[in-house]
């Protein structure tokens, strides 16, 4: 593999004119942390820069969570970070003057950190390796736009289309006009991926106002996917504040809309290729049916790393387009686990509970888990669900905050492919960040409490 250095050389050759590159950390909420270089810098960059290792015990905000013991008690130490070989892409804010680069964080004897999460994906991939399995893996990413001019209550509205200046008020589900509307943003958000080498697909606009989702195509680097994801999102924020949107990946920004949701779509190969997800004749295999079994099982031990804020629970609501139960069927949109429409050489799960707030890597860890934990011990799934899955007698998966955080800390299979160490840090970082929540008086509380308790 070439040296950063050659990585770079032949990048400046191709935009002589960059001054600055940034380096993007992810933290624990998937959040790109890191620092500007100058030009003068750029040479040391290959024996990597140094950030403090508590970046993966920050909150939403950016506050370090004292009581994860990453920052001031043990002295805030910094920890050498490398950049990501083939990671090296201009960025959107300036493509002509600034690059990008994401980095990895490594202990002092040059191991990966612990507590960097896509450090614990790479560990968790490794353990197909025996099995001699390769997971392929697509992500889908739901977004809104939305007018930076509050409604006159102060609350969030859709923005003006860019060409018919009017306003969505209705669901256009699949609608080609509304993207129409949006024609030049979406394009730029394609040329853009394309240069930071982001293999984008599909752009639909969603059920809501304002709503849309890209795709991103399936890859064999269950990695890249999520770094792809990780910048896709950094990207379609800065476009969108090239024309006056704000872009919000929020799991519920609005109470009548649904949600924003991040769907992975994954299959499993064998060493020669073959998707063992199917038979020859077409039908499912003993592995998919083992990998949903698995999944399903994990699934309320999950969902705290799937829906990591309090916000992402408002998502969690009948008839909004996300299931509540742990179920799976074939062709379905009401199940957690959906088989789609397609040709056996493309069978697939698409794992539909995480909100698009959820940092990807450790979805995708979450989903990757359940699959090892099906075929580790050879489940055998429920019954496939008819209809609507939210009318099936199934038990709910936990839909609170506390009560996912609870089955986290307390789970029986998945410290078995995700260091217990990290879900315990990550329960503790998001069990603080709750109790800092709950610690807060809402407008709600006033216009029911102040007058009438």
């Amino acid at each position: 593999m070439p040296s950063f250095k050659a990585e770079l050389a032949s990048y400046l050759e191709q935009h002589p004119d960059t001054q600055y590159i940034d380096t993007l950390l992810p933290d624990i909420n998937g959040i790109p942390r890191g620092k500007r270089l100058p030009r003068s810098a750029f040479k040391k960059l290959e024996q990597g820069c140094y950030m403090p290792c508590s970046v993966f015990s920050m909150d939403m905000t950016g506050d370090v969570i004292e009581k994860a013991g990453l920052g001031q008690e043990i002295g805030e130490p910094d920890k050498l970070c490398l950049p990501i070989a083939g990671s090296l892409c201009p960025s959107a804010s300036d493509p002509d003057h600034i690059a990008q680069v994401l980095m990895t964080m490594i202990e002092d004897d040059n191991t990966p950190f612990v507590f960097e999460p896509r450090n614990q994906l790479a560990a968790l991939m490794r353990q197909f390796t025996p099995k001699g399995l390769q997971p392929v893996v697509a992500l889908e990413l739901e977004f809104y736009l939305i007018d930076p001019q509050r409604t006159v209550e102060g609350g969030i509205q859709p923005p003006l289309g860019f060409i018919s200046g009017q306003r969505e008020n209705a669901s256009q589900v699949y609608s080609v006009d509304g993207l129409t509307d949006f024609a030049d943003f979406l394009n730029d958000i394609n040329t853009l991926a394309q240069a930071q080498g982001i293999p984008v697909d599909a752009a639909v606009a969603e059920a809501a106002p304002g709503q849309f989702e890209i795709n991103l195509k399936h890859t064999h680097d269950p990695l890249a996917a999520c770094d792809h994801a990780i910048l896709l999102k950094r990207l379609i924020k800065t476009v969108a504040q090239h024309y006056n949107y704000e872009a919000t990946f929020m799991a519920k920004p609005y109470e009548a809309h649904a949600g924003n949701g991040l769907h992975i779509h994954t299959s499993l190969l064998d060493q020669e290729g073959n998707n063992t997800f199917v038979h020859r004749d077409g039908s499912d295999s003993i592995v998919l049916q083992q990998a949903i079994a698995g999944a399903i099982e994990l699934m309320p031990e999950s969902i705290a790393l799937l829906c990591p804020n309090v916000n992402s629970y408002r998502r969690l609501v009948p008839d909004m387009y996300v299931p509540l139960q742990a179920c799976w069927g074939h062709n379905n949109r009401t199940v957690s686990l959906r088989i789609p429409a397609s040709d056996p050489q493309n069978r697939r799960i698409e794992y539909r509970l995480a909100g698009a707030d959820a940092n990807p890597y450790l979805t995708l860890a979450a989903v990757l888990s359940g699959f090892l934990h099906g075929l580790d011990h050879q489940l055998t799934p429920p019954p496939e669900t008819q209809g609507n899955g939210a009318n099936q007698d199934l038990p709910l998966l936990p839909h609170r905050p506390g009560e996912a955080l609870k089955a986290l800390s307390e789970s029986q299979y998945l410290e078995r492919y995700i260091r217990r160490e990290y879900l315990d840090l990550y329960a503790l970082c998001k069990n603080q960040e709750l109790e800092q929540f709950e610690r807060h008086i809402t407008r709600l509380e006033m216009d029911w409490c102040l007058a009438n308790a």
